[in-house]
């Protein structure tokens, strides 16, 4: 970890950068993988299957012995893990339904927003390196809770054709049993365009590497919507003396264990802080199975000595984080002045990794400094809004002489006429 001492605010652009990867190079890698399982379809799928999950896959869906038999290999803790996280997510995301609106903005004149799911929507589950159950949930209940008709899960399939039994059995306790053994960028293209198999989505939501986020961006260009641009995980985590070092370096490496090019930031007032955390860091890494990974991206982390709390925010704000945790004496005070951040941590007993799994927040966020104009999944995600509006005879007494003046000025006569031929009939 480099630890860099109050940097000049002239520095922070170039201190918020994050890892990159030549987009371009994976471009030239996923594109001619999109194409072809555009154009064809399952049997391209297969073929990627045998190459990347080296498996030589014949029916593409997981069936529906597969999802009954998946309970047998959880444990019942686990078990129990999952439904108490399932009836968490589900309060807060329940919590999240927007109401229609009906209102007259003027005499004779009714607006109204109508609030409907989106009816087909793909939901991808990472199954590399750390099978996501959790993301199972994440997406998969306020999809329910929205009312999509139609809920396709891809995720990958291991060696022996087998999808990780969590993930089978996360969606069977919410009531989504289409899946396929298909991941990578070739199971996006399957969601945005459809096969023989799978059914075209239309909107496709998931977290990935940086093949499956890219095939995201490349596939929306095609009419299929995505939940948010993405990028790898980060934390940010802002500290004070009253910090507990082991609880910041375990935050610390939990998130730096998702992958090589995550990232994680410390920033603090205090350098006792910053020394004691880099000791306990190197300490805990020690017993952690993923220590490879965390080395690697703790290679473009850092350690940030600031003059006080305040600089901090503002370096925070700037940077935008994924995660951001507030372990200070007085965590609330300092959430009213967080602008941008995807989900924000209060004190020094709420860990990132209880949003990843248990709170009830949703942990799929924007990344990559996309949460100064984006906004984790909600309910909300997976909903669209229609306006309506009705102008009685009265109404358009009153409205139009200021719609006929607005479409004068902007030379569209056309417009005008639509409202006056409404005016002289209406003066009959």
């Amino acid at each position: 970890m480099k630890i860099i001492k109050f940097p000049d605010r002239r520095q922070w652009n170039d201190l918020i950068q994050r890892p990159v990867y030549n987009q371009d190079k994976t471009k030239e890698i996923i594109a001619p993988i999109i194409r072809k399982v555009r154009e064809k379809g399952d049997k391209a799928l297969r073929k990627f299957v045998l190459e990347y999950d080296h498996f030589p896959l014949v029916d593409l869906q997981v069936s529906p012995r597969e999802i009954a038999e998946s309970g047998k290999f959880i444990s019942k803790k686990l078990k129990r893990a999952i439904r108490q996280s399932i009836s968490n997510i589900e309060k807060f995301h329940k919590a999240q339904w927007p109401d229609d609106i009906r209102i007259n903005t003027a005499k004779g004149v009714t607006c109204m927003r109508r609030t409907l799911p989106i009816e087909n929507v793909g939901l991808y589950i990472p199954g590399g390196t750390a099978p996501l159950f959790s993301t199972v949930l994440m997406l998969g209940i306020p999809a329910r809770i929205a009312g999509c008709s139609n809920i396709v899960i891809c995720t990958p399939c291991d060696h022996y054709g087998r999808v990780n039994p969590a993930i089978l059995y996360s969606a069977s306790e919410i009531g989504i049993d289409t899946i396929f053994k298909v991941g990578g960028a070739q199971a996006i293209a399957a969601m945005a365009f459809g096969t023989e198999s799978i059914p075209r989505v239309d909107k496709i939501f998931g977290p990935g590497n940086q093949y499956v986020t890219l095939a995201k961006l490349l596939v929306s260009q095609h009419g299929v919507a995505i939940d948010m641009p993405a990028g790898p995980s980060e934390l940010f985590i802002l500290a004070d003396t009253s910090a507990v070092p082991a609880y910041i370096a375990s935050d610390l490496l939990s998130q730096a264990e998702h992958g090589i090019d995550s990232q994680v930031i410390l920033v603090s007032t205090a350098e006792k802080i910053i020394k004691a955390v880099d000791k306990e860091i190197k300490k805990q890494i020690g017993d952690l199975p993923r220590r490879h990974i965390i080395e690697k991206s703790l290679s473009h982390s850092a350690f940030i000595q600031v003059k006080n709390i305040e600089e901090g925010i503002d370096f925070m704000n700037l940077y935008a984080p994924e995660h951001l945790i507030i372990a200070t004496r007085k965590p609330d005070q300092l959430a009213s002045k967080v602008k941008n951040a995807g989900s924000v941590f209060l004190g020094h007993y709420t860990p990132e990794s209880a949003g990843d799994y248990s709170s009830g927040t949703n942990h799929t966020l924007p990344t990559n400094g996309y949460a100064r104009a984006h906004s984790g999944v909600s309910v909300e995600s997976f909903m669209k809004f229609i306006t309506f509006q009705k102008i009685t005879k009265i109404g358009i007494k009153s409205l139009g002489k200021t719609i006929e003046a607005m479409a004068e000025a902007e030379d569209l006569l056309a417009h005008k006429n639509a409202v006056a031929i409404r005016l002289k009939n209406n003066n009959k």
